[in-house]
């Protein structure tokens, strides 16, 4: 089962977790997904240590295709966020998934 986890979620652990009040624990989140927000904002790249990186890259304006269609159309030129997982994430995640596939 896949479960989806929300800023509420994230707030509630750390209130839990850490024994601050429930305000303090959803602004510290907020604060944190802010920090990241500004940086990229700011085309700075965001690593967190065992995790990843956050970073933006630039798309230049194509023609793309409707693939029910078949009609083309122009894609404009934008700015997008791209993640890269690091090692020991990736390690993490087939570990579990290889794991899963055994039993």
């Amino acid at each position: 089962m896949t479960e989806t986890i929300t800023r509420q979620y994230l707030s509630d652990l750390v209130y839990k977790e850490l024994g601050i009040s429930k305000v303090e624990a959803s602004k510290f989140i907020d604060d944190i997904f802010e920090f990241i927000t500004l940086q990229l904002e700011k085309k700075n790249k965001v690593k967190i240590a065992n995790f990843g990186s956050f970073n933006i890259r630039h798309k230049n304006e194509r023609i793309g295709r409707n693939p029910r269609t078949k009609e083309q159309k122009v894609i404009s030129s934008r700015t997008v966020v791209t993640f890269k997982p690091s090692k020991i994430l990736k390690n993490k995640i087939n570990k579990n998934l290889d794991a899963s596939e055994d039993s």
